[in-house]
């Protein structure tokens, strides 16, 4: 089974920097195990009072993720991705999305 990756990131590419907030995160990076990526703008989810991060949880799992990289994910948001089977790693914000990536994938070959 494939394994889709998603990242929340400041922009659409493998170059961009990691956004260190997840609901509210200008957009996710989804990598899929062939390193084909596609791009979920979040600009629904930055203009909502409340919920982004439950908003943006819901949008992940319907793409298919299994994993989050992210800098830091709420509780609620945090609830609502584990619901939805969605593995989280928090602390890549210093990272581009493609060095969270990598760096996921070296510790699950460990």
């Amino acid at each position: 089974m494939s394994k889709k990756i998603a990242v929340s990131s400041e922009g659409p590419t493998l170059s961009d920097a990691v956004d260190p907030r997840f609901g509210r995160a200008a957009g996710f990076v989804i990598v899929d195990d062939a390193g084909t990526t596609q791009y979920l703008d979040n600009g629904g989810s930055q203009a909502m009072a409340h919920g982004a991060g439950i908003e943006a949880a819901r949008r992940i799992a319907e793409a298919g993720a299994t994993v989050l990289l992210s800098g830091v994910v709420g509780p609620k948001a945090a609830s609502a991705l584990a619901a939805a089977g969605v593995a989280v790693v928090e602390g890549m914000e210093s990272l581009t999305v493609g060095e969270a990536v990598a760096q996921y994938r070296a510790g699950q070959d460990a």
